[in-house]
């Protein structure tokens, strides 16, 4: 609980909100609160339904409690992360008691697992839901219990209201392809247990109806366009190599990636050797785990839109797959020495980018400063004493503190180092802030040819709608404008002769700043 609270929940509002999707998403939620409508999502009063509602729901309820604050927007996502976290716990604890708590550990310290549980969207919340589901239905084929497939179904419905339809074929996926590897096609009837049919329409159906029949275009906003064809084609602009989900795969499994890589080699070798007697030889679980690993990576490497958080429900299953090649080899008196090597040296790397954040979000690069240098240093330090603990008589029993340390000092490094920089150059929060200092009274505000990152983000916390010249959405009052550095002269020719004063520059984000005056009523006339 104690790593959960710091890795999750510390430093949620240390910077603003990022990105398009994290202010788009809460201001949805503060609208719906603000309405006290809990079917149709909207943004600026117009109806929003790409996604469904489940963390727009969280969201209300942290707004509630707390109050509209881009820090309760991410708090949904470091509670669901927690929950996860548990569900992993929980899960280890019935069926492998011992490693009940390093396999959480484990679950808790990966990066992309600690990144999304600080960030205000719906990947956190599907990744929760799926890897709850998917621990309940293994929990359930291993110990034969009916309330665990109760639960599968309860989480999978949730995982549908989280993201939509992706939860049923991935689960779907996993689930017959592990039923194939058992050589127990019966598995796959036996899931289809229709109470639990019946406990995932009441859980995931209800809002789903509602909504179609309040809104009829959102079939074809949300499954056509949405689904199938940000699945089918480029429609949103998305498009990354085919091998792009496997550099991301390794970053997210941080600092137990190595772990990883050597429990699949060890599967594929026993696979190999046993073929489909695997799942009879005791691996049960470790089949079933790099079936999760692997499916949500294919099925998405072949889609044509890719964007990291979309593999997030299979990181679990590699922190999961790490603890339990662990436990089979706890009582080897070391792990090998490559292995050693390799754990510390990825264990501490984070530390140099955590220090030199500052540098990479500017200059997209680390720069060759002294900076630098001592921040390697630190991380070689650091990675000397891991292998140094790991190679001792201590061995296996220090390896999850021993890691531990360098996670918590990247991590604290990241958010009290780097968040005022993220902070100027990421976020809309601290431009809101200088807009808002200008005003004697609220105006309107209006962009030109910046981000859309800025749109959103001024949008969410400016609380009004933010019009964009380029669709011609000039405001007849006087307003404020944002454009990017040097566009000034670009102005006059969507406002025409209206008087236009510059108000002053916003240097981080090479923004300029400026004041327009209303048409002239006679002049109009």
């Amino acid at each position: 609980m104690g790593f959960c609270v710091f890795l999750f929940f510390y430093g949620l509002g240390q910077f603003g909100l990022l990105g398009a999707d994290e202010p788009r998403y809460a201001q949805v939620a503060r609208e719906m609160l603000a309405r006290q409508d809990c079917i149709t999502p909207t943004l600026n009063g117009i109806p929003w339904l790409e996604k469904p509602p489940l963390y727009y729901w969280q969201a209300m309820i942290a707004f509630a409690v707390f109050g509209v604050r881009d820090w309760a927007a991410r708090v949904p996502s470091a509670i669901d992360a927690s929950l996860m976290v548990l569900g992993a716990y929980l899960f280890l604890k019935k069926l492998r008691p011992g490693f009940h708590l390093d396999g959480a550990l484990m679950t808790a310290s990966v990066a992309g697992v600690i990144g999304f549980a600080h960030s205000g969207s719906t990947d956190m919340p599907l990744a929760a839901m799926f890897s709850l589901a998917m621990l309940c239905w293994y929990g359930w084929w291993e110990l034969s219990s009916k309330s665990l497939l109760c639960g599968f179904y309860v989480f999978l419905g949730l995982a549908v209201l989280a993201k939509g339809p992706i939860a049923l074929v991935l689960s779907g996926s996993v689930i017959i392809l592990f039923a194939l590897a058992a050589g127990k096609a019966d598995l796959i009837l036996r899931t289809l247990w229709w109470p639990g049919g019946v406990l995932f329409v009441l859980v995931s159906a209800p809002w789903y109806v509602a909504v179609q029949l309040r809104r009829p275009e959102f079939f074809r906003i949300f499954f056509l366009e949405h689904n199938l064809a940000r699945f089918g084609s480029d429609l949103y602009h998305h498009t990354q190599p085919f091998w792009f989900y496997l550099p991301v795969a390794v970053l997210a499994l941080v600092p137990w990636i190595a772990f990883v890589v050597t429990a699949i080699f060890e599967i594929a070798r026993a696979w190999w050797a046993e073929r489909m007697a695997l799942v009879e030889t005791g691996d049960a679980l470790n089949v079933f785990l790099f079936l999760w690993l692997v499916v949500p990576l294919v099925f998405f490497s072949v889609s044509r839109s890719k964007l990291p958080g979309y593999i997030l429900p299979a990181i679990p299953a590699g922190s999961l797959l790490a603890a339990e090649y662990v436990r089979r080899h706890v009582g080897d008196e070391k792990p090998s020495r490559w292995l050693i090597i390799a754990h510390a040296l990825i264990s501490a790397a984070p530390i140099v980018p955590a220090i030199g954040i500052g540098y990479i979000v500017i200059q997209r690069r680390l720069p060759w400063s002294s900076l630098t240098f001592v921040a390697a240093g630190v991380a070689l330090v650091v990675a000397i004493g891991i292998a140094v603990t790991l190679s001792s008589k201590l061995g296996w029993r220090a390896l999850y503190f021993v890691t531990l340390i360098p996670v918590v000092l990247a991590v604290a490094a990241l958010l009290r180092i780097g968040s005022p920089v993220v902070d100027d150059t990421l976020s809309a929060r601290p431009l809101a802030a200088q807009l808002t200092g200008m005003e004697i009274t609220p105006m309107p505000l209006a962009v030109l040819g910046v981000r859309r990152e800025t749109e959103y983000g001024l949008n969410f916390y400016r609380n009004q709608p933010v019009r964009r010249y380029e669709l011609r959405q000039v405001p007849a009052d006087q307003h404020l404008l944002v454009v990017p550095q040097g566009a000034g002269p670009a102005i006059p020719e969507f406002v025409g002769n209206r008087r236009v004063s510059y108000l002053g520059a916003f240097p981080p984000q090479h923004l300029e700043l400026y004041w327009v005056a209303a048409v002239d009523s006679a002049h109009e006339h």
